[in-house]
């Protein structure tokens, strides 16, 4: 009894997940903040309407009182409760970034993020993929045969392992299995995984799919997702339990070869054998340790750095961003000072809690944006006519600038000719523009066929006829260039979550919106604003709807823009799926309006995304 009095005082780690129809939220939270908070209870709950998500921690004791308190609700009937014993926090930053400072009890719109379109219907969770328990799961690994009593596979070639979860964490630990192949979609974040899905379907149809995440939560929405394809996808099983009940049951590993990667402080759970799979991102050698927070200065994913590379004071490149082109150079301006090096890691590891794929978050990070202007603007022009709508939504959303890549001539009407739209002072020559050196540049996505014989020394012209407000529609070369010039910003710049597009810049982003499949790697982003737009003649926009997720802002029919007809930037929303696209008409003019209901519903848009 002592024995068993001091072990329940030890420090503990509880996980479990259920998807049942929760009657009242309210209740439940209600619930979740007394009984964890009475218990002195630290860690996440999240609750939505499809069920919960918790990890918890504190002592042994506690976490049993509070699944005794769990098994009284029916709606609990049937949960795996996982729990471990374990030692404290490491430290301050991995408590802080695992979510273990305090308690944290959330209402979300799904316990996990299947998709990065939070616009999209998901799968029904009923349809979810055949529970293995690992005994079965081992089983059908080591024979690839019985699956049940009236279903055999022919041989191992029938069945494929897919790995659910994130590159780094298969990283330091996955099943390896003679004659079975194991699919690693090698992704950032859950929510990429529908897409490789998608693209990689031909390798799982007609296949006995077995998968497998940490716990087993990722596997039931992905598990359902497989099966909602169709014919030739409906042999889908799951570990039940997850890797954690393998283990448990294999001590020695079995199939699985290195350690499973848990989001909580013990970071990860080794087999009794202790092997080590993972290496060093730098020097290549034997590594599997993420306690140092270490974290890609792209992308913020977790990277694997030894002791001995981290004291280099070098900021590192993932992988991922490095196979789509980013540079594995030192951060130059903080080359020469370790207390800068320092500092840098310390205020990114702090801000890392705030990204989507930084579980544990405590507060969501701002969006970042890609700001592309219209025709005859520039970057800076752009930056001052969105600047009242960058200050209303700048708790939300970071805004980004470049100038397109097409540089124009200066336009000018004379003076005789056209009195209302010269800008001469009284100071310049009646038939005469001011001088180009006190001119800005000014910069197109798209240039019309006669543009690009021009000289390439910027100078003034005199427009040869007055102001054609269907000019855009002759304006359809230079494409390929500017997609080429994104791909170098979307390298240097991002990586950025979204594009906000304004009249022209609006047409370049709804058709690269268009190529987003094709451009994967190179330009990546989960959603598209586009203001006063107006479609592209490109084939691809002739192909079926864009799956994007997109808001479309402009002018009723009479809403008084005289650029871009109110048709044409409906014909631009009707290329994209309706089922993820949001309309918001406005009486404004040419603009991208500040004032409600219009930015409310803008913010309501961009929250779906943080």
């Amino acid at each position: 009894m002592a024995n068993n009095e001091d072990d329940d005082h030890q420090y503990g780690v509880l996980l479990y997940y259920k998807y049942a129809h929760i009657p009242d939220l309210d209740h439940l939270v209600s619930f979740y903040q007394s009984n964890c908070t009475s218990l002195a209870l630290v860690g996440r709950v999240r609750l939505a309407s499809q069920g919960v998500n918790v990890t918890v921690c504190g002592k042994l004791c506690s976490l049993k009182s509070h699944i005794a308190a769990m098994k009284l609700n029916s709606l609990f009937d049937g949960t795996d409760f996982k729990l471990a014993s374990c030692h404290q926090p490491l430290n301050d930053i991995v408590a802080r970034e695992c979510g273990f400072t305090s308690l944290s009890v959330r209402v979300v719109q799904e316990l996990v993020t299947l998709c990065s379109n939070p616009l999209s219907k998901l799968p029904e969770i009923t349809q979810a993929g055949t529970h293995l328990s690992a005994t079965e799961f081992h089983s059908v690994l080591e024979s690839a045969g019985l699956l049940s009593d009236e279903e055999t596979l022919e041989n191992s070639r029938d069945v494929v392992l897919l790995d659910a979860r994130n590159l780094y964490e298969t990283r330091v630990g996955k099943f390896q299995t003679p004659n079975v192949e194991t699919l690693d979609p090698e992704i950032r974040q859950y929510s990429d995984l529908p897409s490789w899905i998608d693209d990689n379907s031909e390798k799982l149809r007609g296949k006995h799919i077995l998968m497998y995440c940490t716990g087993g939560i990722r596997c039931e929405m992905a598990s359902a997702y497989i099966k909602s394809k169709g014919s030739g996808f409906q042999n889908v099983f799951q570990l039940y339990g997850g890797i954690q009940r393998y283990l448990e049951q294999f001590p020695d590993g079995g199939f699985f070869a290195g350690k499973n990667f848990v989001f909580d402080h013990r970071i990860s759970v080794g087999s009794s054998t202790q092997d080590i799979i993972g290496t060093c991102l730098i020097c290549g050698n034997p590594f599997d340790d993420y306690s140092s927070r270490c974290r890609c200065k792209y992308c913020r994913m977790l990277v694997l750095v030894c002791d001995n590379c981290q004291e280099k004071e070098t900021l590192f490149v993932c992988e991922l961003c490095r196979k789509h082109g980013k540079e594995g150079e030192v951060i130059s301006q903080f080359q020469s000072s370790k207390s800068k090096v320092v500092l840098l890691q310390s205020e990114l590891e702090i801000s890392s809690q705030q990204l989507p794929w930084s579980n544990g978050c405590r507060s969501p990070r701002r969006l970042r944006v890609l700001c592309l202007h219209g025709f005859r603007q520039n970057a800076s022009s752009f930056k001052g006519r969105t600047a009242s709508l960058a200050k209303k939504l700048k708790t939300m959303v970071e805004f980004v600038y470049v100038d397109a890549p097409h540089e124009l001539s200066f336009i000018y009407h004379p003076r005789d000719s056209e009195p209302r739209e010269t800008c001469v002072t009284s100071s310049v020559q009646p038939n005469c523009p001011p001088p180009l050196e006190s001119c800005k540049k000014k910069f197109a996505w798209l240039i019309s066929h006669n543009a690009g014989e021009r000289s390439e020394e910027t100078k003034w012209e005199v427009a040869d006829a007055p102001f054609d407000p269907l000019q855009y529609q002759k304006q359809t070369d230079g494409f390929e260039e500017s997609l080429e010039y994104l791909k170098t910003v979307f390298s240097e710049k991002g990586p950025f979550d979204g594009i906000l597009g304004f009249s022209q810049g609006a047409a370049m982003a709804g058709a690269v919106c268009s190529r987003k499949t094709s451009l994967k790697g190179a330009v990546d982003f989960r959603f598209a604003v586009l203001c006063s737009g107006f479609p592209l003649q490109m084939p691809e926009l002739d192909h079926g709807l864009i799956n994007c997720p997109s808001l479309h802002i402009f002018g009723s029919d009479q809403g008084n823009d005289r650029q871009i007809a109110n048709k044409m930037s409906r014909d631009l929303a009707s290329c994209f799926d309706a089922g993820c696209s949001v309309i918001i008409e406005h009486d404004s003019g040419h603009i991208i309006p500040t004032r409600p209901p219009y930015i409310d519903e803008i913010k309501e848009f961009l929250h779906r995304f943080l």
